[in-house]
């Protein structure tokens, strides 16, 4: 554990509970892609296999339930809660997301460390990862006008991510969190881990600058057509 990775964990945790929020208090998914959501919990479905087989510490494994539980119960909110799916906007959140499934995982079997069945299913679910924003970032390019709650729930999602729940590795605070253990852990080197990383910051890139600008000019979060 170091300072960069507990405040990569905390991070993350913010942006779930800050749509949680959003969803629970005003009952309403304006604005949040579902496609999106489905494939963070396929993710962490194939990311924590281990869950009840590999016990590494109570804080790793009550991170895991969490991530795991509040990713399908905002996946059943938007599908079946019978106000918060009515705000569902269905029409303008059309991204086939099914179609970024399949690539990944014929990635994850072509290159990945180990060719076992738990190592594939990591690789694929850090593949997956970091595209699995795509949906949400149509749709926000789409409505252009962002409230609040979810302009803070991607700005904090993209600064956070997962490797195992004892890596975590990924955007922004990660970074950090990776040279730091490349200079004090010996061979610490995680190429699968970076390059999804990069990709993920690299997507993220163009709704940080208008988040930060609506931010500094204290105005409503606007995307360009």
């Amino acid at each position: 554990m170091n300072i960069f990775r507990l405040a990569g964990d905390m991070t993350h945790l913010a942006s779930v509970l800050v749509l949680l929020l959003k969803i629970h208090t005003i009952r309403s998914c304006v604005g949040v892609s579902l496609k999106t959501q489905e494939l963070y919990a396929l993710v962490f479905a194939t990311r924590y296999l281990d869950i009840f087989t590999d016990f590494i510490s109570v804080y790793n494994t009550i991170m895991k339930l969490i991530f795991l539980g509040s990713s399908f119960s905002i996946v059943w909110y938007i599908r079946h809660h019978r106000v918060v799916r009515r705000s569902y906007d269905k029409d303008q959140d059309t991204f086939r997301h099914y179609f970024l499934i399949l690539p990944c995982l014929l990635l994850a079997l072509l290159v990945n460390e180990t060719f076992t069945f738990k190592e594939v299913m990591w690789t694929f679910s850090i593949y997956l990862e970091a595209v699995a924003i795509l949906p949400q970032l149509v749709l926000l390019q789409r409505t252009r006008n962002i409230d609040n709650l979810t302009g803070q729930y991607v700005f904090l999602l993209g600064k956070t991510s997962k490797k195992y729940i004892v890596h975590f590795e990924h955007r922004a605070l990660y970074i950090l969190n990776w040279i730091y253990r490349y200079f004090t852990e010996p061979h610490y080197v995680h190429w699968i881990s970076w390059i999804g990383g990069l990709v993920q910051t690299l997507l993220y890139a163009d709704f940080f600058y208008y988040y930060f600008e609506s931010w500094k000019n204290n105005v409503r979060l606007q995307l360009p057509a």
